[in-house]
């Protein structure tokens, strides 16, 4: 069976080697069908690696608490007539906090934010996204810095003028030089720099977290708005309990709202599981469309390969009457046609693949942020798919193949 299988090899590529045009051809629609279900292989892998990626950045041991969830809403004016959020929510809140036993919960951080543009000298950043917060928000933050410092208890709590640029405000604006102790004007206030983040990259590649300011939340207030909806960050001390840190935290909110037994509760708790869950439509689509694409290119191809192994079939007639009265078996038969058609998918395949990793290196080099992930995986899945493919497509005409009269195929013209 082995010596067979090697002979059936041997023969397929010569075949293939003979007709390098009509092979190519032939073996078309399995390329574009191994691209497309590798390409959107690597796009749902790059989304998920680069989403949990973003959130790592955010912390996994959070809960939000803020006037609207992050999930759709059906019943809009019901959310949009909410009683807004409030920055003393934040101190209520680490008061219960303190004075509740084994409490799931570390300490709440009120956050106001704004869009302001950064300026310094004749270098300006515009749309910068602009932080308001306390002194604890560095207990519920994972960010590093590249210098500098985050503010002290007593700039915030005193509201002083300073400020912590991200990566790249701070690479904007200050290209040649140290950004510390210098003074910008946010929105035209003036604030002086006390720390400046690294790098931390972008929310799969829509939002930068390397583009932001942050400032005390007092300074926020006195020098943009008090009245913006505040939204408050509280850090979990298990991030596998996250169910008892909600309920917990759902209680300590009513009892800060003044909520009776029976009335709803008028405030949303965000988790990272809400944002996983608005992600999962996105990768859905993607794995449709692909899977349409992808079976419609194979099943293009597969008759393609189907058409060609029948018409090898004919041109080969008096050699398989030939092999036939010399004693070839009709297994040895089947499994020469079986197999180049196998042969033709399989060097599809491997062309396919190609493509796929020069297109996935290239968009991962002109986009860092989309981390598009050609993983072994993904060659595994291709070469199946190929091997699949060619069973299918060259089985019946092997099978015609097989079953030809010796008499009748020497005698055919």
């Amino acid at each position: 069976m082995f010596t067979e299988l090697l002979e059936s090899f041997r023969i397929a590529f010569a075949q293939i080697r003979a007709h390098k045009m009509r092979s190519i051809l032939t073996a078309l629609g399995v390329i574009i069908g191994i691209i497309a279900v590798t390409l959107m292989g690597s796009a749902i892998s790059g989304i998920e690696v680069g989403f949990e990626r973003s959130l790592a950045v955010i912390g996994d041991d959070m809960l939000y608490v803020e006037k609207w969830p992050w999930s759709r809403v059906d019943d809009w004016w019901n959310y949009r007539n909410r009683r807004t959020m409030q920055v003393r929510y934040a101190e209520d809140l680490k008061r219960i906090i303190a004075a509740t036993p084994n409490s799931q919960l570390i300490t709440a951080v009120p956050m106001l934010n704004t869009v302001r543009n950064v300026k310094y000298g004749d270098n300006q950043v515009t749309g910068v996204f602009t932080q308001g917060t306390t002194e604890d928000f560095l207990l519920t933050s994972t960010a590093t810095f590249k210098e500098g410092r985050f503010m002290t208890d007593a700039e915030s709590r005193g509201g002083r003028n300073v400020c912590i640029l991200g990566y790249d405000v701070a690479e904007a604006l200050f290209p040649n030089g140290d950004a510390l102790e210098k003074t910008v004007l946010i929105g035209g206030a003036p604030f002086r720099v006390v720390g400046v983040y690294g790098k931390q990259g972008t929310f799969l590649g829509l939002f930068s977290f390397d583009t932001q300011v942050v400032i005390p939340l007092n300074a926020f207030m006195k020098a943009f708005s008090a009245r913006l909806d505040t939204s408050i960050r509280v850090k979990v001390k298990d991030k596998n309990n996250m169910a008892a840190a909600r309920d917990e935290l759902t209680g300590a909110m009513r009892r800060v709202r003044g909520l009776r037994p029976e009335q709803k509760d008028d405030f949303s708790i965000n988790e990272q599981q809400s944002l996983r869950s608005s992600i999962a439509p996105v990768k859905t689509g993607i794995a449709t469309a692909g899977l349409f694409v992808t079976g419609l290119a194979l099943f293009v191809g597969a008759i393609g390969i189907m058409n060609i192994t029948y018409v090898s079939v004919k041109e080969r007639t008096r050699e398989i009457g030939t092999r036939k009265a010399l004693g070839a078996r009709r297994r040895t038969i089947l499994l020469q046609f079986l197999v180049e058609a196998i042969a033709i998918c399989l060097i599809g395949g491997g062309v396919g693949l190609g493509f796929s990793w020069l297109l996935c290196t290239g968009v991962a080099a002109a986009f860092p942020s989309f981390p598009m992930t050609f993983s072994a995986s993904l060659v595994i899945v291709g070469m199946i798919v190929s091997t699949v493919t060619g069973i299918f497509s060259g089985f019946a005409p092997a099978l015609s193949a097989s079953r030809l009269n010796p008499i009748e195929a020497l005698r055919y013209e």
